[in-house]
């Protein structure tokens, strides 16, 4: 299966063993990788070298954009990667080998991709060194012809052509994964890869990127919580919007030294956080500290040792909206009530929503789901997000859909992915944040506004009109309806017929079976008994068994 792509393979290993990126891992910490430690050790390319400064970083580079977004991830999980590690992959964020300006440049004028005019028409500046570069694409600092300061954001050249390899790649490992292990297809590992496969493939279209930016932008206009960038042009290879102040929200040395309540602060990203899920059903689902910005007063007044301040409580700045996450509106209700009945404490109304919802099959037993429930989450209700490994929580939780045969929708998985990065930054920004006491009031209010049965009402009453209008159709649905149903018995009975016929034909083979076996038992038997006529009968048993075949 692997071996049509054994030249990415071999090269993932060439690139692992120049790099040694297994002085780097710890056997004692992790001994489940010493099996790959010794294979990247046997390469040719590892001979004679030996540990090398960010080297996991630099080969998460070379090996491509796939590689470069699980460590995006990893290094919000200080919990569970070594310091050394965190340490390269917090680089990753915003600090990848930029590509060349005179290739920027090209990108952005490209008449087919790009916008089509040349940088002086463009731009009144343009400068050519890049402000950071990500896995995907580059920013360039410029300014308008009318002084407006922006950024361009421009997309890394033959990016699709290996992120669609690797996805091939990854699809055949999640195939050989999803055929051996069960828990593996409870959560639909392969339509994960597929559903990310094109979100990756989306994220490289940045007129995709300017219109969820617009969206956002429009959700949170006015905001106290967060402010998000007016796009003013966008290609499908390049996009410029207007240029912010901010940090990344893993600078919280600056944060001390600005004055910021970090409690606050924390607070403030999970209500947002909250807030797309439920209010707007429309998440940003790529929430690592590279996307993440706070505003921060402007660059000249931080270099100053004296204390300054923005003059009104800080807000999160939203970046980078490529990878954007919806919720069905019946997945909206079940989130909500099992996160609700969680903080609740109330396990016996989470199996009755999973049951309801249709995730567990209807022979389950719910007493022993609960109390696997219950043991699992229940600890969490009691600590702090400094004590809570919700990685390690939701891998308890799939192995128990595993062991009930739970089957947890596709689209959930890009939410839990994006519950991993919350947590992940939480933690660093304010250990001690009681995540529950804050999602409880938010949750509460956001299930009475959906059930309350006035707002249902006046629902009910907008959509009146095309309900009515729906209703001249009923005739026609009706004799639709009627002439399906004399069609469909017409076929059951041609269907009856057939099965009729088809047990006749089996009983008239088992009567030929048994007198084809009777009949070659006869003469076998009579052609062991008599002398010179054996041959005879031996032909007729051959003959026998010659018309069962044909019959």
């Amino acid at each position: 299966m692997l071996l049509s792509h054994r030249a990415r393979l071999l090269e993932l290993w060439r690139i692992a063993a120049t790099y040694r990126i297994d002085t780097h891992l710890s056997v004692e910490e992790a001994p489940q990788l010493q099996p790959i430690m010794r294979l990247i050790r046997m390469h040719p390319a590892a001979w004679g070298k030996s540990h090398q400064p960010n080297a996991i970083k630099y080969a998460l580079e070379d090996m491509g954009t796939l590689f470069l977004k699980l460590g995006q991830l990893l290094s919000t999980r200080r919990d569970i990667v070594p310091p050394n590690i965190i340490e390269q992959l917090i680089q990753l964020q915003d600090k990848v080998k930029p590509f060349a300006a005179s290739v920027a440049i090209g990108q952005i004028e490209d008449p087919k991709y790009g916008l089509g005019q040349t940088l002086d028409t463009l731009f009144a500046r343009f400068d050519v060194r890049p402000l950071a570069a990500a896995s995907i694409a580059q920013v360039h600092t410029a300014a308008l012809h009318d002084g407006r300061e922006v950024v361009v954001k421009v997309v890394r050249p033959d990016i699709r052509r290996t992120i669609v390899a690797d996805f091939e790649l990854l699809r055949e490992l999640a195939s050989w994964v999803s055929a051996r292990i069960e828990a593996a297809r409870a959560i639909h590992i392969i339509d994960i890869v597929e559903d990310y496969r094109q979100v990756m493939l989306n994220e490289l279209d940045l007129t995709l990127e300017a219109s969820n930016t617009m969206q956002m932008r429009d959700n949170f206009l006015n905001s106290a919580l967060m402010y998000v960038p007016e796009v003013y042009d966008a290609a499908k290879n390049v996009m410029v919007m207007e240029r912010i102040q901010g940090v990344p929200i893993s600078n919280i040395e600056l944060f001390d030294k600005l004055g910021y309540d970090r409690a606050a602060l924390a607070k403030k990203g999970l209500t947002i956080f909250f807030t797309q899920v439920f209010r707007d059903n429309f998440f940003h689902a790529d929430m690592h500290p590279g996307n993440v910005f706070v505003e921060t007063p402007p660059i000249e007044t931080l270099i100053s040792d004296t204390p300054v301040s923005l003059g009104y409580e800080p807000r999160y700045i939203g970046l980078d909206c490529a990878i954007m996450g919806t919720l069905s509106k019946d997945d909206q209700l079940i989130v909500a009530r099992m996160l609700l009945a969680v903080i609740n404490n109330n396990f016996t109304a989470v199996v009755d929503i999973v049951s309801r919802a249709g995730w567990i099959p209807p022979n389950t037993d719910k007493h022993a789901l609960m109390r696997d429930m219950k043991r699992t989450v229940g600890p969490m209700l009691q600590k702090s997000i400094n004590e809570i490994d919700f990685a390690g929580v939701l891998m308890q939780i799939l192995d128990i859909a595993r062991r009930h045969h739970m089957s947890i929708p596709p689209q959930l998985m890009l939410l839990l992915k994006t519950l991993v990065h919350v947590e992940g930054l939480g933690r660093d920004l304010y250990p001690d944040l009681d995540i529950w006491s804050l999602a409880k009031p938010i949750l509460s209010s956001w299930l009475k506004e959906q059930l309350d049965p006035m707002r249902n009402l006046q629902q009910l009453r907008a959509q009146l009109p095309e309900l009515l209008l729906s209703t001249t159709d009923i005739p026609k649905l009706l004799d639709q309806g009627l002439q399906s149903l004399a069609s469909q018995g017409a076929r059951q009975d041609s269907q009856l017929r057939e099965m009729q016929q088809i047990r006749a034909d089996m009983l008239n083979d088992r009567r030929r079976d048994w007198l084809a076996l009777t009949g070659f038992g006869i003469c076998i038997a009579i052609a062991t008994q008599v002398g010179w006529f054996a041959p005879v009968f031996y032909l007729l048993a051959i003959l026998v068994v010659v018309w069962r075949i044909l019959a």
